[in-house]
C-alpha cells in the first residue's frame, strides 16, 4: 500500500504533467533536491512515456525541471540508504526500472525535446541524452561524476560518451569534467543551443505543434537555436592532449600520460584531470574505462544489460564497498575524504573488474530484460 501511495505522490507532485494540444510536458518537480529522481518519480516518468507512446493524439513530449536544476541524477543517497536498511534487491529494483525508462527514451518512437536548463548530471543525463532533442543553454552544466562516488557512468553512458569525438568521452565518464552548453554542444550531447531568455519562447512554439515529425520540431528549434563558441580554455580546445592521453589502454597509463603533459601544459585541464583521478575510486575507474571501451561495440540495449549486471554487482558490494564509503562521505557526513578498498589502482586486478560482467550469483537475481522495439536509437552528432 506504501508503495502505491508514494508512487500516486510523485505522479501528482514530484512529476508534473502539462497538456497543451498534441504535446504533453512533464516537469521534473523536486526542486529542493535539484530534481534528483526517486524511485517514485522513476516509476511515473515510466509509465508516462509507455503511455503517452500509445496515445495517438499525443505527438511530442518535452522534459524539462523546475527550479535551477534539470535533474542532478538518480537519489542515489535514497537507494544507499535503503540496502542499508533492507537489501541490496531494493537497489537492483530501482536501477532496473531506470534503464528500462533509459532503454523506452532511446528507442521512443516519438519525439522528445529536452530543456537543459541548470544541473544535467547522472540519471537526469538518462533522461534526456537518449531522447531525439537536447536543447543546452548558458547556464547548462553536464557531468557525470560516478567515479568520485564509488560508481560508474551508468543509465547508458557507456553508450553515448563511447560515441563522442576521439576519447572525449573517457575524460568526460573518468574524471567527471564538467561541461558547459557550448561543450555539449561542441561534442553532441546537445544537439541544440537556446539563449536562456528565448527559452520560454521556444517552449511556447513547441506546444502549438501538432505533429511528430522530427524536421518539422528541429525546424522550430532551429528558429531559436544560436552556434556558441567554446571558451578558449574548454577542454574541446586540446583534444590532440586528450586523444594522446585518454586512449591509452589503462587507467595507470592514462595517468602516466597525463602527467608528462602536465610541464609542457599552461591550462588547468591536464592537472584538473590528474587531480580528479586521483581522488576517485580505484575501482570505479577500471570498472568504468572498461564499460565505456565495451560500449563503442555494442548497441544501447546491450550496454543497459550489461550495465545492469555491473549495478548489481556494485549494490551487493561483491568486489568492493566503495559506492556506500561513496555516499557517506559526500553526501551523508560530507567530510569529502572516502576510504576507498581497494585504495590504489594496482591492486584493482583485471580479474576483478571482468568480474563485474559477469551475471549475479542468486538464485532470485534476473538479467535485465528489455522489451523488442523498433530501433531509434539516437545519433552522436558533434558540432565541432
Amino acid at each position: 500500500m506504501r508503495k502505491i501511495t508514494s508512487l500516486f505522490f510523485a505522479l501528482l507532485f514530484q512529476v508534473l504533467v502539462e497538456a497543451n494540444g498534441s504535446t504533453r510536458t512533464l516537469v521534473l518537480n523536486r526542486p529542493k533536491q535539484l530534481n534528483a529522481l526517486s524511485s517514485a518519480m522513476v516509476t511515473g516518468l515510466l509509465k508516462c512515456f509507455i503511455s503517452y507512446e500509445e496515445e495517438t493524439t499525443v505527438k511530442l513530449l518535452i522534459v524539462k525541471g523546475k527550479g535551477r536544476a534539470f535533474c542532478a541524477g538518480g537519489d542515489v543517497a535514497e537507494v544507499a540508504q535503503s540496502i542499508n536498511n533492507d537489501t541490496w534487491k531494493y537497489g537492483a529494483d530501482f536501477f532496473r526500472t531506470e534503464f528500462l525508462l533509459n532503454y523506452i527514451i532511446a528507442t521512443y518512437s516519438k519525439p522528445q525535446v529536452s530543456l537543459l536548463t541548470g544541473i544535467v548530471m547522472g540519471g537526469g543525463a538518462g533522461v534526456s541524452i537518449h531522447g531525439r532533442f537536447r536543447v543546452a543553454t548558458e547556464n547548462t552544466v553536464f557531468a557525470m561524476p560516478e567515479t568520485a562516488l564509488g560508481l560508474f557512468p551508468d543509465i547508458g553512458a557507456s553508450y553515448f560518451l563511447s560515441r563522442l569525438p576521439g576519447f572525449y568521452g573517457e575524460y568526460v565518464g573518468l574524471t567527471g569534467a564538467r561541461l558547459d552548453g557550448a561543450e555539449m554542444l561542441a561534442c553532441g550531447l546537445a544537439t541544440h543551443f537556446v539563449p536562456l531568455n528565448r527559452m520560454s519562447l521556444l517552449e511556447e512554439s513547441l506546444k502549438k505543434v501538432d505533429t511528430s515529425d522530427p524536421f518539422a520540431i528541429c525546424g522550430i528549434i532551429d528558429q531559436f537555436s544560436q552556434q556558441p563558441s567554446v571558451k578558449g580554455s574548454s577542454a574541446m580546445n586540446r583534444m590532440e592532449i586528450i586523444n594522446r592521453c585518454f586512449s591509452k589502454r589503462t587507467v595507470e597509463e592514462i595517468i602516466s600520460a597525463l602527467e608528462q603533459e602536465a610541464p609542457r601544459v599552461t591550462n588547468k585541464l591536464v592537472t584538473a584531470a590528474i587531480q580528479s583521478l586521483r581522488k576517485a575510486s580505484p575501482t570505479s575507474l577500471k570498472i568504468s574505462l572498461a564499460s565505456i571501451r565495451e560500449g563503442r561495440l555494442q548497441t544501447v540495449g546491450e550496454c543497459l544489460r550489461r550495465e545492469y549486471r555491473m549495478v548489481c554487482h556494485v549494490m551487493r558490494g561483491d568486489f568492493s564497498r566503495d559506492f556506500f564509503e561513496g555516499c557517506r562521505a559526500i553526501l551523508v557526513d560530507k567530510d569529502r575524504n572516502p576510504k576507498w578498498m581497494p585504495p590504489t589502482l594496482d591492486q584493482v586486478h583485471d580479474g576483478v573488474v571482468g568480474k563485474y560482467f559477469s551475471k549475479v550469483d542468486d538464485p532470485e537475481w534476473e538479467d535485465l530484460n528489455l522489451p523488442t522495439r523498433s530501433s531509434h536509437e539516437r545519433r552522436i552528432v558533434p558540432k565541432l
